[in-house]
């Protein structure tokens, strides 16, 4: 790849295609989020973004939007264009036909190492190509996360969702714990949900809460996640709401391999999926991948949050501080397992961002760099 780097415009222009994405958040797993922009002598001709599964891709759809302004014009687009025939057609076909002169590529997709490797057929025919500045290009691999941790490293993107006292107590000694966050906090949640194609919990916040996890209240179309319940015994209640409702909205259960054959024979009677797996969570996580599960949504309880963060398998935190405190030796904690021995050893955020929610406090961070180069299904 070589040309001039991105100017001005073309950088605005990526900041309004990752903007374009985030209208099919929530809808296009296993498909990455993509936007594109045409440019023409920097003025915006051409806008589009990929809706779901089996719909145009971006760069199709802002080329369709420019018509005939987009000969000769730049296309500035999150990820890399596809070569491949999948669903649809090449974008990189669409690409050279339309007669664009040059194209800015937000970031690498994984995918196309093994392809023909988008960015390549575009030179070799001629287009101008170019990388994103640094930080763009982080911005657009962040928007992709799921996508890009997916593809290689054959596991699900997991996201540890804490919620806590001042004093980092999630419920009382007796167990109350709703509610510790306020109603904007909450309502994030559901949007968290809604997001992800899976959220999980514990079998022990399952036989606690009873929980739907379902993403509720939301404006537009949802898409539900699936339900995940880690449970190494298969002990989920077949009278229980996951369980009842499973026919609606898919529950999977990561039980062991050795779960009792009767209650892993009960569940699946009532339509749960039972998957069994010789290992802890981060063999769980691979059988979810599998699965087509690009994203998890981690909610609880502490068992599972200290084992996931023992396997090194969570790669973003967002950790809610409540202004209560709760004290009390018998509360508990919001991470459970032996956890660390050393300071030295404990996980450190990285990229740290701090706000406000409501009259709660967010704090979300990246524990695992997404992983470096490009190798996912688009």
């Amino acid at each position: 790849m070589s040309g001039s780097p991105p100017d001005a415009a073309e950088v605005a222009a990526l900041a309004r295609a990752r903007a374009l994405a985030m209208n099919a958040r929530g809808h296009v797993s296993p498909n990455p989020l993509v936007g594109a922009v045409v440019l023409r002598d920097g003025v915006v001709v051409g806008e589009g973004w990929h809706a779901a599964p089996g719909l145009p891709h971006a760069e199709v759809m802002a080329l369709r939007d420019a018509g005939e302004a987009a000969r000769g014009a730049t296309v500035v687009c999150t990820l890399e264009p596809c070569s491949h025939f999948g669903r649809t057609p090449p974008c990189t076909n669409a690409l050279r036909e339309a007669g664009v002169a040059r194209v800015v590529v937000g970031c690498l997709d994984p995918l196309e190492r093994t392809r023909g490797q988008g960015v390549r057929i575009l030179a070799d025919a001629g287009v101008e190509v170019v990388m994103a500045p640094p930080d763009e290009e982080s911005a657009c691999r962040e928007l992709n996360a799921a996508f890009i941790t997916h593809s290689v490293r054959g596991r699900p993107h997991v996201l540890l969702k804490l919620a806590t006292s001042l004093d980092g107590k999630i419920a009382t000694a007796s167990g109350e714990s709703r509610w510790i966050t306020g109603p904007p906090a909450r309502a994030l949640v559901h949007r968290w949900r809604a997001d992800a194609d899976a959220v999980a919990v514990g079998i022990g916040t399952a036989l606690a809460d009873d929980p739907g996890l379902t993403a509720r209240d939301l404006e537009g179309p949802v898409r539900q996640p699936a339900r995940v319940v880690f449970d190494r015994q298969a002990r989920l209640p077949v009278t229980s709401q996951l369980a009842r409702t499973a026919g609606d909205v898919p529950v999977l259960v990561v039980a062991s391999d050795a779960a009792p054959a009767d209650r892993v024979a009960a569940l699946e009677a009532i339509g749960v999926r039972v998957l069994g797996v010789p290992g802890g969570v981060a063999e769980g996580l691979t059988a979810l991948a599998a699965e087509g599960i690009q994203s998890v949504f981690l909610e609880g309880g502490a068992q599972l949050a200290g084992a996931a963060l023992g396997a090194g398998v969570v790669d973003v935190v967002r950790w809610f501080s409540a202004p209560m405190l709760i004290g009390g030796d018998g509360a508990p904690g919001a991470i459970g397992g032996a956890g660390i021995g050393r300071l030295a050893d404990a996980p450190r955020l990285r990229d740290v961002s701090v706000e406000r929610i409501g009259d709660d406090i967010l704090v979300s961070g990246r524990l695992v760099p997404l992983p470096g180069g490009t190798d996912g299904e688009r």
